[in-house]
């Protein structure tokens, strides 16, 4: 259906007959965010909640003045490549953009923009809720009362970890680190940090954090290690198998950032090797298919990318997507715009 729509909106010119933007959304979005979105410009939207297939997206690239993708489009060069005279803007319907080849769009004249912020606290109370899942063994927990084998109280069943006093070490500290940092203050947790440069003073004293020039001495400090940095050429397996070797067999580790940043292989063979105690995980390397040996060990919590997924959260996307092109259509730069990237440099 909106590939249809999209080749007779191409075919009858009807962007000439409209000042409207024309903009095309890959995916389904908030109902309230769609309506907003068709009183402002010509906008293509996508009835089913599926990602478009390649030459769809294609399609949309040759027409659009702007696209509207989610973390599920890869545009990359070979894409781009094909991407129409019109298309000035895509405005990323989140956070992260490293499924989008930001240096060649700049090269063809593409802005690219995305939702920073928003996503924040919801990503950070997702972080917390694993590292207690992690920590108490609720996964396990649920599985006795779901299997109906649960027998009953006993003194040493399932006994996990209390998070008052442990030290955690937070990898990338951002909007996201920092909302990461706070509700841990909350637990009574000690925070280290390891980020491309310290924080503010006022800020590291409001959390109490201590920074670590060389992420090495970090992980091997820490209790519990939060992956909250972004993925970028510089980050790809950051936390690679030396580096997991270097944590304490009691350590546990949480990942919400994005699945490239952490070597699953390395991880799911320390877990079975008994170096690591236990793992979190809410992102995947290879999208929706985590590393098999990782389903099959019980001190695992495995979710499908929920880090941001509330309704507010969703909304406020919504509301920033909008500002952004309405920047744009303005004449202005997109207040959200992401400039070519900033990659980490990290000290062994």
């Amino acid at each position: 259906m909106e590939t249809a729509r999209m080749e007779a909106s191409a075919e009858d010119g009807g962007h000439m007959r409209s000042k409207k933007l024309r903009v095309i959304v890959t995916r389904r979005l908030p109902e309230r965010v769609e309506a907003r979105m068709a009183e402002l410009f010509d906008v293509v939207l996508r009835h089913e909640d599926t990602k478009m297939t390649a030459p769809e997206l294609v399609r949309a690239l040759k027409i659009a003045d702007v696209l509207v993708p989610c973390i599920n489009d890869t545009l990359d060069k070979s894409i781009l490549a094909q991407a129409g005279p019109r298309l000035k803007l895509i405005a990323n319907y989140g956070a992260g953009a490293d499924h989008i080849d930001i240096g060649f769009a700049r090269e063809k004249g593409i802005l690219v923009s995305n939702t920073p912020g928003v996503v924040a606290d919801d990503t950070a109370d997702m972080a917390m809720a694993l590292i207690l899942a992690v920590a108490r063994r609720m996964s396990e927990g649920m599985a006795l009362m779901q299997s109906g084998t649960w027998e009953g109280w006993s003194p040493m069943a399932l006994l996990g970890a209390r998070l008052g006093g442990r030290r955690l070490g937070i990898l990338g500290m951002g909007r996201i680190g920092q909302a990461v940092a706070r509700r841990a203050r909350a637990f009574g947790m000690q925070i280290d940090y390891h980020n491309r440069k310290p924080l503010h003073a006022s800020i590291a004293q409001e959390l109490q954090a201590t920074y670590w020039e060389t992420l090495d001495q970090m992980v091997a400090r820490v209790d519990i290690l939060s992956i909250n940095c972004p993925h970028t050429p510089a980050t790809y397996h950051l936390m690679n198998a030396r580096r997991l070797k270097l944590m304490k067999p009691s350590a546990l580790i949480v990942n919400t950032s994005r699945g490239e940043v952490l070597d699953e292989v390395a991880l799911a063979h320390g877990l079975r090797a008994g170096e690591l105690a236990g793992a979190g995980l809410d992102v995947f390397q290879r999208g929706v298919e985590p590393n098999p040996h990782l389903r099959a060990l019980s001190n695992v919590v495995l979710l499908p990318h929920m880090g941001s997924a509330t309704l507010e959260s969703r909304l406020e996307m919504g509301e920033r997507i909008i500002l952004n092109i309405q920047n744009f259509a303005d004449g202005h730069r997109p207040p959200d715009q992401i400039l070519p990237d900033q990659n980490w440099v990290v000290r062994p």
